[in-house]
């Protein structure tokens, strides 16, 4: 089984799914109810503290089909109106092709000259959806379905195309935000408030699937807050089984009032096509992406809290007297960062933020992305024995200097590996635990000797044959030294690993 984009060609590693982590905000399933059920029975005067948040919304109201008549209801109007604010997203980029492995060789020169060595570069393209998301011209896709392109059209539900412009984009929640100029005001979708979407709501799913043309499908919401799922870095997806197929991507996930909920993004299969399990990335999401867009910001600003969060695991809710694990434990907090100015320590239990309940750090993650920056915050955490609220003021992610990284070469087991020294960016993008004594992996080269010695990207080399690592510039020196014998240690996922090779 395989997560797949469904905007390519290309099928990913495989993921499982995880458990639906969140409930979804139904104003009768109030945030009281959910602490509540949290503790124990004889501690209600722990929950004292905690303000009932106010509905912002109208409830949506539902009903079953009542008979035949409802039944034979037709989504035609509701495509009608909606259809026209989505497009196809065309990419094209250059691929350098190898040379002839015979350039630069004398011998076949006299014979060839040249001419071993001119290759025209190849044109791959891609094929996606848009969403127009604003009447000026702004379009929501995915980052894969442009990523790297040289060139991007946007081609109009009445066959108009237009060369676009990259606003924003984003690769941890692979977003990217598009500007056309058709000269005229366009149908912009508007965005649904994603968090009062419930499990077995209709949902249509418009696209153009393996570039057929516009097509429309419908289904239900699946689920709600599915987290890892092994999409992207941002893990807090929309479930639903409307037929999602390649070309889709960054297509239109609407609701029955022709609002926007999601934008699909990839699927679960074995086949590459549809098996009824696809992701949308939830509207609440795109908007805040989009607001950042239309401010100005080129980069997805995440707002700031400083500090670092871990799951609840069942020992951990026993040993707290939490009925079941839920919400996000602190592992560490920065110095004078938000969090701490707040009061919060290492140890306390965020359990909901602005209303909204965390069962898990990417929920956690989520909520904050959608937030603003320097928005405070009101977090319920369950600190010292007692479940309090308390005010965080976010702020922006700190400046940071630009960390020294380096390729290494020669012949030794490391060449191949990029590397960096570490930062919290670094350490918050490769999801990094624990403290950071050494130099980070970012990258390897396929099928360099990084590759084939089984390094990955995110793991820490600590130190080699002895030398601490504890510079880029040391790293340089040991690294690329070519010699037989390696005796290193490297942290992966938490773990220490010592290792000998022999090369």
């Amino acid at each position: 089984m395989l997560i797949r984009f469904v905007a390519t060609t290309i099928i990913l590693a495989a993921a499982a799914i995880g458990p639906n982590t969140a409930y979804a905000q139904n104003p009768d399933n109030s945030i009281r109810g959910f602490l509540n059920e949290l503790f124990q029975p004889n501690e209600p005067e722990q929950n004292s503290d905690v303000a009932e948040p106010q509905a912002e919304t109208t409830p949506i109201m539902r009903r079953v089909p009542l008979g035949q008549s409802d039944i034979q209801l037709s989504f035609a109007p509701l495509v009608e109106k909606t259809s026209p604010s989505v497009v196809n997203v065309y990419a094209a980029r250059k691929v350098e092709q190898r040379q002839s492995p015979f350039a630069g060789d004398p011998f076949f020169e006299q014979f060839f000259g040249n001419r071993l060595g001119r290759r025209q570069p190849r044109v791959e393209s891609s094929l996606g959806s848009g969403v127009i998301v604003d009447s000026a011209g702004l379009v929501v896709t995915n980052n894969h379905v442009i990523d790297g392109a040289d060139q991007i059209k946007v081609a109009l539900s009445d066959g108009r195309e237009f060369e676009s412009e990259v606003v924003l984009r984003d690769e941890r929640s692979d977003l990217a935000v598009l500007r056309i100029n058709a000269g005229e005001d366009l149908p912009a979708l508007k965005f649904a408030e994603s968090d009062q979407l419930l499990t077995g709501d209709l949902v249509l799913a418009i696209g153009n699937p393996f570039g057929v043309g516009q097509t429309i499908t419908s289904g239900i919401v699946s689920a709600v807050a599915r987290t890892r799922v092994g999409v992207s870095d941002f893990g807090f997806f929309i479930q639903t089984d409307a037929a999602i197929n390649p070309g889709n991507s960054g297509g239109a996930l609407i609701d029955m009032t022709g609002n926007l909920v999601g934008i699909n993004t990839a699927i679960f299969s074995r086949s590459g096509g549809s098996n009824g399990i696809g992701f949308a990335i939830p509207a609440n999401m795109v908007r805040a992406v989009v607001a950042q867009a239309k401010g100005g910001s080129d980069a997805f600003e995440r707002p700031y809290i400083g500090a670092d969060f871990e799951p609840v695991t069942p020992d951990i809710a026993e040993s707290l007297g939490l009925q079941r694990p839920s919400g996000a434990i602190i592992a560490s907090v920065v110095d004078k960062g938000p969090a701490d100015n707040a009061g919060l320590k290492v140890g306390d239990v965020l359990l909901a933020i602005n209303g909204h309940r965390i069962e898990h750090p990417d929920a956690l993650g989520y909520r904050l992305a959608t937030l603003s920056l320097d928005e405070e915050a009101e977090v319920d955490v369950f600190s010292r024995g007692k479940l309090v609220t308390m005010k965080v003021k976010l702020a922006a992610p700190p400046a940071e200097v630009a960390a020294k990284t380096l390729i290494i070469e020669g012949r030794s087991p490391f060449a191949g590996a990029k590397i960096t020294e570490p930062t919290s960016e670094i350490i918050r993008k490769l999801r990094i635990r624990g403290d950071v004594r050494g130099v980070v992996i970012t990258d390897i080269e396929r099928g360099s000797n990084a590759a084939r010695s089984g390094f990955r990207p995110g793991d820490i080399i600590e130190d080699v044959n002895g030398e601490q690592m504890s510079s880029i510039d040391i790293a340089k020196d040991v690294l690329s030294v070519d010699r037989r014998s390696w005796r290193f240690q490297i942290i992966r996922n938490g773990r220490s690993i010592r290792q000998f090779l022999r090369y």
